[in-house]
Order: structure tokens, then C-alpha cells, then sequence
């Protein structure tokens, strides 16, 4: 490949037609995800520009996939868009098929593209067409108040990622996130005349929660509670903190029945099988994208996983995919150690469109590294380091300046917002990595700037770039924090919470309207309306290729 080469731009024809006739793309909205929740086509996957190098190998496994980046298109000299620079770091990344969307979001409206607002929108659309097509039963939030009052024969199970649940819970109910529903169904309501309640924030993932156990033939009468969390809260109910209700494991005779049901869901999706030999063949396969998913819980991957799998629990997947999976078109090849998860998984996957397989015969041996997913990473470009001890002093010596003209050290944070705001090294300032020419004028003038992240790893990544940017500030250093703020905390360091020194918005991550405890009632109420929509949505774009099982 050759990168000098000029950058190549295509439109609104060209990614159409990719959609529809089922070839792979990875359609890229590069913006922050605030402002890509605010407005984007259906298939852009968010891709954020700051983090493209950490990001790309892991989500776009084959080099050679067809790459278009997509962003707001307010930018006159496209070489200054983020869209441009994001395929040109594609491209410095060994991306041989990258292209420019010409005119961005202005371009793709005036072609009579459809446009969502939220996130995760082609599973949030999926879920609401499951509703509109099977009619998945569903009691209101006053129906389920009323049997808990009455103590009666009732199940309420969360299928919310647990730190969901944790944060706020309808009473009584378990936490059971969607991919285990069917496998702990069986022992968490042993007998078939309890009736099941499965809940969410919202109502995607009790939608499809509910209907996969329908799916799977499950003696029990099971319900949506809908609206989730949100219609509980809207309807004047209360909601508990801090619960710790969790599904239990299950005997050897539950988990042989869930398989057989799973197995036969699968079936009837049309999901296809692969063996190990498929799986070494596909590794690295040049033509074909293949992203490697374990279903299974994240304790379970840790304690075990096959080499090259990445940790993507089921209901999450279903409810997340193009943020692990961006390529559209690609193929998937799920695993678990039960046969319930990956099948149950695999068959809304498949649903929605996708090229989904599931991985027969796998042996406990087969699941032989242990610990916690680790992204693929390029290798990491020379930069210069401070340690921590040596910023430590150096800050205090800032400390000392305060009010002078010029600081000695200036601590630049590239931490997603959430991570700065839990703890960051005092008096450093947030920075978006994507923002920062933005930020510049804010910006104290300073002897030395120390990059830094939690982990270290953007800021490396960025050193190059930050000192470029900041090379008219009277030759001032710019060094990167080894190993970031986490050395900085093991070596005995403080840490300042809270939103101190925020130089950038903080637009990395879009407020969900279903997400924590002080959300007002008009954005809730919103965000249903939205929802109730989306089938209509869905229909108006005509890319999607969804279908329900009936």
C-alpha cells in the first residue's frame, strides 16, 4: 500500500449500496459519542478519532476491509476534518481501503438519508420491531407493583449488566443479565406456575429477554415489565440501591434441558456451526472479517477463555454490537462453555442480520488463558517519560509558582471524563485528545507538559501530535507519565475527584436517559416517545435486513 497516495472519498450512493447488498463496511462516525448520539445514520458505528489506535485492531481485524469515516462535515478544508485525519491515521495503521464520506452529516440528509439520535440504535431498532411483530407480552409498571404487594407467585429477573442493577433495581427482583435468562431460568423459578418479570432500564433489553424465553419454550408465563426502570419511575414508584441479588449456578441436569432449548432457538434462527478447524482457518483470514466473541460472564473469561476471544457477554452483545463489531457484513463466531449462551445469542444476532456461527465441540482444555481481555494494540511509537516521584516534586514546585506567569508543570489528562472525575492527579487539567487544538487557549503556559491517562497508553499515543500542537509555547517539554495515573496512585500518590479542571466539554460520552438516579422525568418520558418510533425509523432507511422469529 502505498500512503501517499491521495485519501479517496465516496458518498451517500456508495455506503447505501453496501448496506443493502450485504458486503462489508466499516462505516465510521469518528465524532465524540455526544455528538454522535445527537444525529448519525443508522450503520455508523461511533469510532472515535481519539482513540483510532487503540481501538482499530481489535474492532477492524482485516486490513484490507473497506474503511469510510464519517463526521459532521462543518469543516471547509475537509483536510482539517477529523474525517480526514482519522482515515489518514487508518492508513499510517496499514488500512489499505480507506475513504473520506465527502460532506459528512449535511451530505448524507440532502441525499434523503435517514438520521437517528441515541446510541446503540440498530439494536434499540431491532428490539422495538421484535415487540411490533410477535407482540411480546408486557405488564405496566402499576400491574407488577400491584403482585409484588400481594406477595404473589412471582420472579422478577434484571437483565441489566449487574452494575446496572447494583445502581438502581425494581424491589425483589435478581439480577440475571439477558444471555443467562434461559440457561438460570429453570432454578431461578422452579416451578412452571411462577410467573417471570424480566426487566430493564428501558425496554430493549427486556423485550428481548422476555422474548427469548418465550422463544425457548419455557413452561412459566413471562411478562416485560414495561418500559423498565424508567416506566417504574415515571409511574411514582420507588427504586432500590444497592441490592446484591445474583443468579446462582445451576445443576448439570438445568444446564443439559437449557441447551437442548437454546439449541433448537438456534436452529430455527438459522444460525451456523463451526468447528475448531473453521476457527484456526479463520484467524487470519485476509477476505473475510471475523470478530471471535466469548458470551459467557466476564468472571468466566477471566478464569479461562480460547486465545483470540474477546469478552462480550450475551445480552450486552445483542444490546452493543456495532461497538465491539463495527464492520457491517462481518462474520461472528460465538462460544461458551454451556451451549445455551452463544446460541440464544447468536440467534437475535442472526436475526439482525448477521453472518453469526456458533463453535461446536470445544473441550474445557480448549479454554486455556486465563485474565482479563487485553485489546491489540500497535506497537507503542518512543516518547518521553516522567516518573512519577519525579512529577510529584515537580508539581509541588508548580505549587510553590502559583500565580506566576508560567507554571513549571502543567498534568494534561486524557482520561474519559467518567474515569477523570472518579480520580485524577491534582490540578490536572481535562483534556479531550480530539478537542485539544479547542482547548489550547485554555490552557495555563507552562515549562513542561505531562501527558497522561489511566493506563498511559492515548497519551503515548498522542505525544507526538500534543508536542506539534504545543510547539509555539516558548519551547516548553512535553513528556508522558509512565504508565499513567494508575502508576501515579501505586506510588503512593493522591488522587483529586470530581470535575475540577475541565479544559474540554466533556462530549466522550453520551448522557443516557436510563442511566442513573437523577435523570428528570421529561428526558425519560423522551426517550420513550423516541423509542415508540423507531420501527417507523427503520423503515424509512431500508438498510437494516432485520427479520423476527416467529
Amino acid at each position: 500500500m502505498n500512503q501517499h497516495q491521495p485519501i479517496k472519498y465516496c458518498g451517500y450512493k456508495e455506503v447505501r449500496t453496501c448496506l443493502l447488498e450485504k458486503k462489508e463496511i466499516a462505516f465510521l462516525d469518528v465524532r465524540e459519542e455526544d455528538p454522535h448520539a445527537q444525529s448519525h445514520p443508522l450503520f455508523a458505528a461511533n469510532f472515535p478519532l481519539s482513540r483510532i489506535e487503540q481501538d482499530a485492531y481489535s474492532k477492524l481485524p482485516r486490513r484490507n476491509v473497506p474503511v469510510v469515516t464519517f463526521d459532521s462535515g462543518d469543516q471547509q478544508d475537509v483536510e482539517l476534518s477529523d474525517a480526514y485525519l482519522a482515515a489518514t491515521r487508518l492508513r499510517e495503521l496499514g488500512y489499505s481501503d480507506v475513504s473520506v464520506f465527502e460532506g459528512g452529516l449535511g451530505a448524507w440528509t440532502a441525499a434523503g438519508g435517514e438520521l437517528f439520535i441515541d446510541v446503540n440504535v440498530p439494536s434499540k431498532s431491532f428490539g422495538e420491531l421484535v415487540e411490533s411483530k410477535v407482540h411480546t407480552p408486557s405488564l405496566s409498571a402499576e400491574e407488577v407493583k400491584s403482585l409484588i404487594d400481594a406477595q404473589a407467585d412471582v420472579v422478577i429477573l434484571d437483565a441489566r449488566r449487574y452494575d446496572e442493577y447494583n445502581t438502581m433495581n425494581i424491589p425483589t427482583s435478581t439480577s440475571c443479565p439477558g444471555a443467562e435468562l434461559v440457561l438460570r431460568v429453570a432454578e431461578l423459578a422452579p416451578g412452571p406456575e411462577t410467573r417471570v418479570i424480566v426487566n430493564c432500564a428501558g425496554r430493549t433489553r427486556s423485550i428481548i429477554g422476555t422474548q427469548s424465553l418465550i422463544n425457548a419454550g419455557i413452561p412459566n408465563q413471562v411478562s416485560a415489565l414495561r418500559n423498565g426502570t424508567i416506566g417504574w419511575t415515571l409511574a411514582g414508584q420507588t427504586l432500590d440501591r444497592g441490592q446484591t441479588r445474583k443468579y446462582s449456578d445451576v445443576s448439570a441436569q438445568t444446564k443439559l434441558s437449557a441447551s437442548q432449548r437454546a439449541r433448537d432457538v438456534a436452529d430455527r434462527a438459522g444460525v451456523k456451526r463451526a468447528s475448531m478447524i473453521d476457527l484456526n482457518a479463520w484467524r487470519n483470514q485476509s477476505s473475510r472479517t471475523t470478530y471471535f466473541f466469548d458470551t459467557r460472564s466476564p468472571e468466566e473469561f477471566i478464569s479461562g477463555h480460547i486465545p483470540g476471544f474477546r469478552s462480550t457477554p450475551g445480552g450486552q452483545l445483542v444490546q452493543e454490537t456495532e461497538m465491539v463489531a463495527p464492520v457491517r457484513g462481518a462474520r461472528i463466531l460465538l462460544v461458551d462453555s454451556d451451549g445455551v449462551r452463544a446460541n440464544m445469542t447468536a440467534s437475535w444476532l442472526a436475526q439482525m442480520a448477521w453472518d453469526v456461527y456458533v463453535l461446536d465441540g470445544v473441550q474445557t482444555v480448549d479454554f486455556n488463558e486465563k485474565g482479563s481481555w487485553q485489546a491489540v494494540l500497535p506497537g507503542l511509537p518512543a516518547v518521553a517519560n516522567v516518573q512519577a516521584d519525579v512529577l510529584f516534586s515537580r508539581l509541588l514546585t508548580s505549587a510553590a509558582d502559583d500565580g506566576v506567569t508560567m507554571l513549571d508543570t502543567v498534568v494534561i489528562d486524557f482520561a474519559k471524563h467518567a474515569e477523570y472525575v472518579r480520580g485524577h492527579i491534582p490540578g490536572a487539567r481535562y483534556v479531550l485528545r480530539s478537542q485539544f487544538k479547542q482547548a489550547l487557549t485554555a490552557l495555563p503556559f507552562a515549562k513542561r507538559y505531562v501527558l497522561t491517562c489511566p493506563d498511559g497508553v492515548q497519551a503515548i499515543f498522542a505525544f507526538e501530535e500534543i508536542k506539534q500542537l504545543l510547539r509555539n509555547r516558548s519551547d516548553a517539554q512535553v513528556e508522558v507519565l509512565t504508565g499513567g495515573t494508575n502508576a501515579w496512585q501505586a506510588s503512593g500518590h493522591a488522587l483529586e475527584s470530581g470535575p475540577t479542571h475541565l479544559v474540554s466539554a466533556p462530549i466522550d460520552r453520551y448522557k443516557r436517559p436510563y442511566e442513573g438516579t437523577s435523570v428528570s422525568r421529561e428526558a425519560m418520558q423522551a426517550y420513550l416517545d423516541w423509542e415508540f418510533g423507531l420501527v417507523e425509523q427503520l423503515g424509512k432507511d431500508g438498510t437494516h435486513h432485520f427479520w423476527v422469529l416467529d
